[in-house]
């Protein structure tokens, strides 16, 4: 029986850090070598017996990147220009940018 190698499969990964949950978003490969994405979404949750972690999953493949993009990006859009117009959402990209300073500068 041929053994999964999900190592071998994965071509590029890309984590994001967002409070409670990080977001992965990985390129794999299929065996006819086409690509495709996973987002997945991981957050921690404490149970009686200690932590574990949620996941979702979603696969995007190259037929819809183009729609997914799009419809993501007129989706942020129109929340920031319709329903939060007086929200400074260049305060978090802040915000973010100090706690991943202050995270390294904890660790060195």
């Amino acid at each position: 029986m041929e053994e999964n190698n999900n190592d071998r499969d994965e071509i590029y990964s890309n984590r994001v850090r967002a409070g409670k949950r990080t977001y992965f978003f990985d390129v794999k490969a299929t065996r006819s070598n086409d690509y495709y994405l996973t987002i997945t979404e991981s957050k921690r949750r404490y149970k009686e017996d200690g932590f574990v972690y949620e996941k979702h999953k979603i696969f995007l493949y190259k037929e819809d990147f183009h729609k997914f993009v799009e419809a993501l990006n007129n989706t942020v859009d129109h929340v920031k220009t319709e329903l939060l117009p007086d929200v400074d959402f260049a305060q978090f990209e802040r915000e973010e940018d100090q706690s991943e300073i202050d995270s390294e500068l904890k660790w060195d």
